[in-house]
């Protein structure tokens, strides 16, 4: 009797453990799924996070200034002038390598200052990049991204200035491949098979020679180096976008140089680099 009274008692009990355990078995099985997908968009944003990343986000790469910028413009001599219409002073010369880790730690500082003020109207920026490097690879980097910065069409040319740093390659490695000079012009809507003929065809090779010349005879003898209104600036402005603020300022009331820096070959100001603030030193061609 009370085996039979029993029998469908542990029948129902098993049958609810097994029901319980089907429960069980599908939350988990949906938990899995959910983490699953919480962890492919985790995947997801990291992957478009990296994208963003390398392709310069759609704003500055180096320099922090997100801001509209002032009109970039082509001079004769192949440098590139950022200024408002009708700011003609100050000016600021900023004769650069893209090769060189000074450069690039100079313009992340200074960079958006520089950016800010010339959107301001209270300064003229005139770009100058050069080969100042010697030995191999450098120098061929050196050469290959000064020659596509001088193809590149005034409108993109100060995005493409701040991509080049961003993607300065290591020193000692080759770099500045023409298929890479490409890509990052393209990322930038720059498609124009001109532009690609003249980077693999170094036909601004003259101009970054004839730059190189200028920067040799304008005294320019290491990197980082900006003159304002013809003089070159020392390490504390170098060093601090307050410094380079406050010259500017000053420099308002004086008169600008015609262009580039003093053409007696002798450097003005305090040439020995600040401490923490290495520089790029070769003797040029």
């Amino acid at each position: 009797m009370s085996e039979q009274g029993g029998g469908p008692s542990a029948r129902r009990r098993l049958a609810d453990e097994r029901a319980r355990a089907a429960a069980r078995g599908r939350r988990q099985r949906a938990l899995l799924v959910v983490l699953g997908a919480v962890a492919l968009a985790g995947v997801v944003v990291a992957a478009v996070v990296v994208l963003v990343s390398r392709n310069g986000g759609g704003g500055p790469a180096i320099g922090g200034y997100k801001g509209a910028l002032a009109p970039a413009t082509r001079q004769q001599d192949g440098s590139v002038a950022m200024a408002k219409p009708g700011a003609a002073a100050p000016v600021l010369d900023v004769w650069e390598d893209f090769q060189c880790p000074a450069c690039k730690a100079m313009e992340a500082r200074l960079g958006g200052t520089m950016k800010q003020l010339a959107a301001d109207g209270e300064l003229k920026v005139v770009y100058r990049p050069f080969q100042l490097f010697q030995q191999e690879p450098l120098m061929s980097n050196s050469r290959r991204a000064a020659n596509a910065a001088a193809c590149m069409p005034a409108g993109h040319w100060v995005a493409y200035h701040d991509r080049l740093y961003a993607e300065q390659p290591e020193e000692g490695e080759k770099g500045f491949l023409p298929q890479d000079l490409i890509a990052w012009a393209a990322d930038l809507g720059v498609t124009d098979p001109a532009f690609a003929a003249c980077v693999n065809g170094e036909q601004k090779m003259k101009t970054v020679n004839q730059a190189s010349a200028l920067a040799g005879r304008s005294g320019v003898d290491a990197t980082p180096y900006l003159a304002l209104n013809g003089r070159k600036v020392g390490d504390d402005v170098l060093g601090s976008p307050d410094e380079l603020k406050k010259a500017v300022a000053k420099a308002a009331g004086s008169a600008p140089a015609s262009g580039g820096t003093r053409s007696s070959g002798t450097p003005t100001g305090d040439a020995a680099p600040a401490r923490g603030m290495p520089r790029a030193t070769v003797a040029l061609r």
